[in-house]
Order: structure tokens, then sequence, then C-alpha cells
């Protein structure tokens, strides 16, 4: 199991994930639903309990390190990330269950988060590969994994039930490490 880390840049804090941190999602789970467009849910305090456990089992596991975000300008959680299927042999890794709220959608800040965790992944914490799979309906996450540099890879049809039981397609896209300095420079040369 990796050893938790504190993320922070600018506007953006990424703590370590707790069963505390329950009650800060709370008010942001009622504003998103992850369910449209992957297979958790967070619609009711229960249902954010169990993502927060399943979260945190998967930590203990070595599997993923999951985060809480804050907005420091304003000192409030407004959302959750997390590394995760973290592949310590061929070192790869995801960067996903991003849900953030409204609020603070189309600022920048998510860029900003995203800058943070891959920096991370690919200079401390020495990964090859970063992946993100995304729902093919979900055109505002897919644009924005764009801008960050990330290449689409490939789909994986049907491959994951959401909400109605719809099975979606999923839209593979990565970063290698050696493309992160290049990406670097020209995408988050604000955050350097």
């Amino acid at each position: 199991m990796r050893k938790s880390i504190i993320l922070e840049k600018n506007m953006v804090k990424l703590v370590p994930l707790e069963k505390k941190h329950t009650q800060a999602l709370w008010p942001v789970a009622q504003q998103v639903d992850l369910y449209q467009y992957g297979s958790n849910d967070v619609s009711t305090q229960e249902k954010l309990e169990a993502y927060i456990v399943t979260a945190l089992d998967e930590a203990k596991q070595g599997k993923a390190i999951p985060f809480a975000i804050y907005n420091t300008s304003t000192n409030t959680c407004v959302g959750s990330t997390r590394f995760g299927h973290i592949d310590e042999k061929n070192k790869v890794l995801h960067i996903g269950w991003t849900w953030i709220a409204p609020a603070v959608r189309g600022t920048g800040f998510n860029h900003q988060m995203k800058f943070l965790m891959l920096n991370n992944a690919f200079e401390n914490m020495e990964f090859e590969k970063v992946e993100f799979r995304i729902d093919e309906r979900n055109i505002r996450s897919r644009k924005a994994v764009e801008k960050l540099g990330a290449t689409l890879e490939g789909i994986l049809r049907k491959n994951v039930v959401t909400k109605s039981d719809f099975r979606r397609s999923s839209c593979c896209y990565g970063i290698l490490k050696e493309e992160w300095a290049e990406i670097k420079q020209t995408n988050f040369k604000n955050y350097i």
C-alpha cells in the first residue's frame, strides 16, 4: 500500500479520503449523477458511505489512492477523485472516479487538479502510463481529458453497466511517461 499524500497548488488541494468526508461530500453528491455515466451511485447518504468504504478498501489493498478535493479559496470540499487500478508491476494506473461540484466546473479547477495528479504519477510515483476511461457519451469529460493531452487509444464496447441497466462503451485514453515533459510544457505551463 502506498503512503497517502496531500497534493496542493493554487486553488486545489487533494487530501486523502476518509470516512469523515461523507458529511462534506454529501452536498456535492446531491448535485451530481455519477450513475448516469458510470457504475457508481452516490444519490443517497448510504450509497455515498458505501462508495467511500469501497474506495478505502481498495486503498488498503494497494489498488487505489482516493482523495477528497478542496477549493482552497473557499476552504470547501468540492468533490472526490482517485488514482485507481494501480498496477505496480507494469507501472500503470488510472485517474478517475472524479466528480466535482458544478460551481467549479469550467473554471480551470479540474485542469489544475489533473496537473497535480499527473505530475505526481509521473515524477514522484514514477509510473510509465496514466489511463482514463470515460463513457463514450460523456462529451464534456472526453474533451477535458483531450485538453490534458491524453490520446484516445480505443473503445471498449459495452463494458460497464450504468443507470437503468444501460451498457456503456468506454473510451480509453492514455498519457505515456515519455510524453509527459512536452505535455507539461504545452498544456500546463501556467502551473509549473
